[in-house]
């Protein structure tokens, strides 16, 4: 089984623990991106008919801070996609990092049931 860890805070995992929150989001950043998407042999973001790809979880890790006894859940993702962000215009929206340049996106997770948890 495929499990990306993830930091949440108590108010967010409450809710994805009641079933309230059934979406995670995270903001891919160059530092992230081999977390979040999956990646060609030159390190770039796999696209496929122009969608990235995001890389394959069957579960997400949930850790609520970084505390020692920290609550835990492990959820099952039953879905994944990316999303770019896009200015008021609709043109997609850029940012340099360290002379490169990226497109601001975000991977979107699809929770499904709560496999464990420790409260």
């Amino acid at each position: 089984m495929e499990i990306l860890t993830l930091i949440i805070k108590q108010k967010f995992f409450d809710e994805i623990l009641s079933g309230k929150k059934t979406q995670e989001f995270r903001e891919i950043r160059p530092t992230t991106q081999k977390k979040y998407c999956q990646l060609d042999a030159d390190g770039y973001c796999v696209e496929i008919d122009g969608v990235l790809q995001p890389k394959h979880y069957d579960a997400i890790q949930f850790f609520v801070g970084y505390n020692k006894g920290r609550a835990s859940a492990l959820v099952e993702v039953k879905g994944a996609k990316i999303e770019l962000f896009e200015d008021e215009n609709h043109n997609l929206i850029e940012y340099t990092y360290q002379g490169e340049i990226y497109l601001a996106a975000q991977v979107v997770y699809d929770l499904g049931k709560v496999i464990e948890k420790h409260v």
